[in-house]
């Protein structure tokens, strides 16, 4: 490993190591900073288990001036769905929790108006047909888990169960939760922190204690420009009954500045607040890539490993983000919108696409941030930043990083919607 320490303007650096034959992912990130509009942020790449990049840098907080250092947190949106899966399929591996199982075995109350077949399956794949709430989130109650398990059990279903898939994008932060809630009998966080993050070392929280708060760095939101496109999307958000604005804009006090709030970060929501850095993100995923396992600590066997990494649920027009997606069991497979996506025509062809290998699963956060694990070549990836980008899923920043970690191992081509050799 090689030390590295860059100056990259205005008193900021990036610092970490490097191992011989991924210099080109330290390229690409020296390059988010100077080229592309990066203010804080890091990347980590895991290979066997083992770091092989592991860089930060640039400023934490503009305010402040205060610097990206080592140990910096921030909060990764919806790359907590992929801690929150995780924590269910541990769950599949012991025999405790039944995928295909009606939810309400588990959770009675949930089997009204329409949803009384739905499983743990259609839960994890973004097909449970409650991808938000219509009426109005109480904002007293935004960050209360029983308000919002008691909304969605009596919610009625968008579509049939199971019949398509839409983003359930904060919504499945308690369906799934809910599930793990009631199998542990733990809260999600206290279940996350107890059996992943604590036994493989990482910083990671659902609900993050407040003597951490010092070192979380402020989310800096993307700003649209009136001369932004108007794509699918961004059109039904101006419809205030559509699913994409009640997912958008139905979250309480989340959606009014909850990430860089106290109350906000010491919430539970599974979908959306998890706290870390791109250590904790490849740190999460390195015993996915390595066969369920990794330094005697095992989060799941081999046939669960197996299930977790195949396309569950895909379409052409997701109900809620209206681009093609393609889910796997709680997390996110390799999405190819260049062609596709009007917002990519605009922002660059990696926005709203996450190009990753055929066998990785993972999880984009909103902004641009992304872990993913590699199983078919024993890789993990985190990447987490404070400075938000334009588009649905991954933009410039994080997809160089992804490219040049595939491009160090001697993969050629993305052409095909994922990296082949």
């Amino acid at each position: 490993m090689s030390a590295v320490r860059i100056e990259i303007g205005d008193d900021a650096v990036v610092e970490g190591t490097v191992a011989p034959g991924f210099e080109a992912v330290r390229d690409q990130f020296v390059a988010n900073f100077r080229d592309r509009g990066e203010v804080g942020g890091s990347v980590c790449v895991t290979l066997g288990g083992e770091r092989k990049v592991d860089l930060w840098g640039g400023i934490a907080d503009p305010k402040t001036r205060r610097p990206w250092t080592s140990d910096t947190v921030g909060t990764v949106f919806s790359c907590t769905k992929g801690a929150t899966a995780t924590c269910a399929h541990i769950l599949v591996s012991r025999g405790l929790l039944d995928l295909d199982a009606p939810v309400t075995e588990l959770w009675p109350e949930f089997g009204q108006n329409g949803k009384e077949r739905v499983t743990t399956r259609m839960m994890l794949d973004h097909s449970a047909g409650v991808p938000a709430l219509r009426a109005p989130v109480a904002n007293e109650r935004s960050y209360d888990w029983d308000y919002w398990t008691e909304r969605l059990a009596a919610e009625e279903p968008f579509w049939e169960p199971g019949t398509r898939n839409g983003y359930h994008g904060f919504t499945i932060g308690w369906t799934a939760g809910e599930m793990v809630r009631r199998v542990s009998g733990m809260s999600l966080g206290a279940f996350f922190r107890k059996e992943v993050a604590q036994p493989l070392g990482l910083d990671f929280w659902i609900g993050l204690p407040e003597e951490i708060e010092p070192r979380v760095a402020p989310v800096i939101p993307h700003l649209p420009k009136a001369t932004d496109p108007k794509t699918v999307f961004q059109t039904d958000l101006t419809r205030r009954d559509s699913i994409a604005s009640l997912f958008y804009f139905n979250t309480g006090k989340w959606r009014s500045g909850g990430a860089n709030s106290r109350e906000g970060h010491a919430a539970e929501i599974g979908a959306a607040n998890g706290i870390t850095n791109a250590r904790g993100l490849a740190g999460l995923y390195a015993p996915l890539a390595n066969g369920g396992a990794l330094n005697g600590v095992r989060l799941v066997d081999a046939t669960t490993l197996a299930r977790m990494g195949e396309v569950s649920m895909a379409t052409h027009d997701d109900a809620t983000l209206r681009v093609p997606t393609r889910f796997a069991l709680g997390y996110m497979k390799s999405m190819d919108n260049r062609k596709r996506s009007l917002g990519a025509r605009y922002w660059g062809e990696d926005c709203d696409s996450v190009i990753m290998g055929p066998a990785a699963f993972g999880h984009v956060g909103a902004g641009g941030s992304l872990a993913f694990a590699d199983p078919a070549n024993g890789l993990s990836f985190g990447y987490s930043m404070n400075r938000m980008g334009p588009g649905i899923l991954m933009n410039q920043r994080g997809q160089s990083l992804v490219d040049a970690t595939y491009r160090s191992l001697g993969f050629a081509s993305k052409d095909a919607g994922v990296w082949t050799r």
